[in-house]
C-alpha cells in the first residue's frame, strides 16, 4: 500500500505520519485514532491519543467491549505531555520515532512500524473501568471496579491512504492482528484473546473544538471484504462530506458525498442512523458503547457515545465497524436528520 488518493487539495505524504508543528489555538490537537472488530463482531475496541500542546496535556482513552460483556474503558484526560516527551523522527528521518506516554496506572507506545503500511500499539493499563451500564462513563468513575487491560496489536493497511479534502486528516482502511490480554473482573481469573480482525486508523491535527460542533463519523467492513467510511458534521448545509470505499483487493474509491439521519433515545444514546454511502446505503445498529465525556477549559460538558455496530446494506450485504455521535452542548437541535 502506499498509492495516496489524489485529489489535489494538499499533498499527504509518508512523512505525515510523524508529528506536525503546533498552531496557535488553545485547542490545537494532534490526534490518532486506532479501532478495531472482530470479523463476526464478538469482541472489538478502540484507541485514541490527543496531544494538546498548548493545553499542556493529552488525552488517552482504550476500550475493550464485546458480546456478552461489560465494557472495559481507560478514559484519562490529564496525561502530562512532558514524560517522556513529545514525538520526535529518528536520526535518519526515514519514519517518525516511537511516542510513548504515560498516565496514572498505564503506559502505551505508539509506533509507526512502516509509513502508511504498518502501526503497532502496545498498552498496559492496570485500572482500566468495568461498566456494566456504558452511561456510567459520564459520571465519576472513582467507584467503578478496576481491571486489568493489556493490548498488543499491529494495524496494516488494508487499502490506500485517503486524505480528506481541505483538511489535514486521513483514513487508512486496516487488518488488525495481536494479542489482548484482560485481568479478572468480579473475582473471576484473568484471559489472553489472540485477535484477528479489521478496522481503520485515523490521523488528523489542526484545531479541534469539542464543545462547539456536532459530527457522525463511521467506518467498518462487510462480509464480501468491502471496506467503507463516512463522516458528516451537523453545520447546517449539505456538502460533500469524506466518503470511500474499497471493494476487495481493489483500490480506494472517493464518492462525491455522504449523508446520515440518526435516531436517539430519551438518554441521548443513538438507537440507529441511516448512512447513505453512495452506491452503499446502509443502516448502522449500535450493538456496544465506549463512550467518553469531554470538559472544556471553561467547564463545558460534551459526551461521545462511540459504538461497535452492526451495518446492514440494502443489497443484503452486512458487517461490523465503529460510529461515533458526536453531541456537544445543545447537540439536539443541530440537524440530525
Amino acid at each position: 500500500m502506499g498509492k495516496f488518493v489524489d485529489h489535489a487539495t494538499w499533498p499527504l505524504r509518508p512523512e505525515d505520519e510523524g508529528p506536525h508543528p503546533a498552531g496557535p489555538e488553545p485547542l490545537w490537537n494532534e490526534s490518532v485514532y486506532l479501532d478495531f472488530a472482530a470479523e463476526d463482531g464478538s469482541l472489538a475496541g478502540y484507541v485514541r491519543l490527543g496531544l494538546y500542546p498548548n493545553w499542556n496535556r493529552a488525552w488517552y482513552w482504550a476500550c475493550l467491549v464485546g458480546r456478552d460483556r461489560p465494557t472495559v474503558l481507560l478514559a484519562d484526560h490529564d496525561v502530562p505531555l512532558s514524560v517522556p516527551g513529545p514525538p520526535s523522527w529518528d536520526e535518519a528521518g526515514t519514519r517518525p520515532g516511537v511516542l510513548a506516554v504515560r498516565g496514572e496506572g498505564f503506559r502505551a507506545v505508539h509506533d509507526v512500524t512502516a509509513p502508511m503500511r504498518s502501526f503497532r500499539v502496545t498498552l498496559d493499563a492496570g485500572a482500566a473501568a468495568v461498566l456494566d451500564d456504558p452511561a456510567a462513563a459520564y459520571g465519576d468513575l472513582g467507584g467503578a471496579e478496576r481491571t486489568s487491560l493489556a493490548f498488543d496489536l499491529e494495524w496494516r493497511s488494508g487499502g490506500d491512504p485517503y486524505p480528506y479534502r481541505f483538511m489535514s486528516r486521513y483514513e487508512i482502511p486496516c487488518e488488525v492482528a495481536g494479542t489482548i490480554r484482560i485481568g479478572g473482573i468480579g473475582g473471576a481469573g484473568g484471559e489472553e484473546i489472540a485477535f484477528s480482525g479489521y478496522g481503520e486508523r485515523d490521523h488528523s491535527w489542526g484545531e479541534r473544538d469539542w464543545w462547539g460542533m456536532s459530527w457522525l463519523w463511521s467506518s467498518g467492513r462487510l462480509d464480501d471484504g468491502t471496506f467503507f467510511h463516512g463522516m458528516r458534521a451537523n453545520v447546517g448545509f449539505e456538502m460533500p462530506w469524506p466518503c470511500f470505499t474499497v471493494p476487495p483487493g481493489g483500490a480506494t474509491e472517493e464518492h462525491v458525498g455522504f449523508g446520515a439521519a440518526s435516531e436517539f433515545g430519551e438518554d441521548g444514546f443513538p438507537s440507529r442512523a441511516r448512512l447513505e454511502v453512495p452506491g452503499l446505503p446502509m443502516t448502522a445498529v449500535p450493538l456496544a458503547f465506549a463512550p467518553v465525556a469531554m470538559t472544556s477549559p471553561e467547564g463545558e460538558i460534551a459526551r461521545f457515545p462511540r459504538a461497535l455496530c452492526r451495518f446492514e446494506a440494502e443489497d443484503g450485504r452486512s458487517g461490523y465497524g465503529w460510529t461515533e455521535w458526536h453531541q456537544p452542548p445543545g447537540w439536539r437541535g443541530h440537524g440530525w436528520r
